[in-house]
């Protein structure tokens, strides 16, 4: 069983999870069932889940491909740490305001190095260049 990456699932899921209860609790308060209502705090807390849900399935994807072809568990644990670490940093950061901010910046960082990294190890692997 891919251990490691069932625990950063498990924190993706949680984290999705945490953050659709918060759209969830905007719409209820404004009273809005369908859609935005033009809310600026409803987009944005929906713009929120809604790239946590973009960027998670892909990423938590090549980290189970990683584990599956055998990388060492400190690297998927070092993966694993820091994308879901960017991915709190930018819902903290977009949740409070919709420009730049460190959170959103330093998240949407995060989470495309941790994405390149798994993509270039999984080449290297597919291409024979690493243990897989």
């Amino acid at each position: 069983m891919p251990v490691v990456t069932s625990i950063y699932a498990a924190l993706a899921i949680l984290l999705l999870l945490a953050l659709a209860a918060r759209v969830v609790q905007s719409r209820r308060s404004e009273k809005i069932g369908l859609g935005d209502g033009n809310n600026p705090h409803l987009q944005r807390r929906v713009r929120v889940h809604a790239n946590a849900v973009e960027n998670l399935p892909i990423a938590l994807l090549g980290l189970l491909l990683l584990e599956l072809n055998g990388f060492h568990g400190w690297i998927l644990h070092l993966l694993g740490a820091l994308l879901i670490a960017s991915r709190v940093l930018h819902a903290i950061g977009l949740s409070n305001r919709s420009g730049v901010s460190f959170g959103r910046f330093w998240g949407t960082l995060g989470t495309w190095l941790v994405m390149l990294a798994i993509a270039v190890l999984l080449l290297l692997c597919a291409l024979g260049q690493l243990p897989g």
